[in-house]
């Protein structure tokens, strides 16, 4: 096998950086600034203890992602009839580059401390090129974080064959 054999794979190689490079000038310049203008939209739309954050991870890494923060002001009056009620931070939608350029979209629930974490703490919301993010599929994301941070919050009980939950 000669050297010039290898010539085909670094220009597949060169193509392959010229790509990842394209996808994080795309998000730098178009797409980062358009998932935080949708998240912060929807921060001060509804004003329900979220908040909006930049984050730099590792130095390749940066992610956009919308938390929850704190009690949503209007309910905090319902709180106060029962003293031991602690809120729960966090929960949050996060969008985040990966290492080839592409957005990855996962929620992760609030930390509750002495309870037994599962895996299914981080509910993946998919993979997608820079090109696909627009202002509906953000919408669309924060839609599926606030139906899985419902689904956190109030489970749906299982019925067991032979247990009859209202019965306790």
């Amino acid at each position: 096998m000669k050297i010039e054999y290898l010539e085909e794979r670094i220009n597949e190689y060169k193509a392959s950086i010229q790509i990842v490079i394209e996808k994080r000038i795309l998000w730098n310049l178009e797409k980062k600034p358009l998932i935080l203008k949708v998240l912060k939209d929807a921060e001060e739309s509804y004003k329900i203890g979220w908040r909006v954050q930049e984050l730099k991870w590792v130095h390749i890494n940066e992610a956009v992602n919308i938390t929850f923060d704190t009690f949503p002001p209007d309910l905090i009056e319902k709180t106060n009839q029962i003293p031991t009620y602690q809120f729960i931070q966090g929960g949050s939608l996060i969008f985040t580059q990966m290492h080839n350029g592409d957005i990855n979209v996962f929620v992760i629930f609030p930390f509750v401390e002495n309870l037994a974490h599962e895996e299914d703490d981080v509910v993946d919301l998919g993979t997608y090129p820079p090109h696909s993010i627009t202002e509906k599929l953000v919408v669309e994301m924060i839609d599926e974080f606030l139906k899985e941070i419902i689904k956190w919050e109030v489970p749906i009980i299982k019925r067991k064959l032979g247990f009859n939950p209202q019965q306790f």
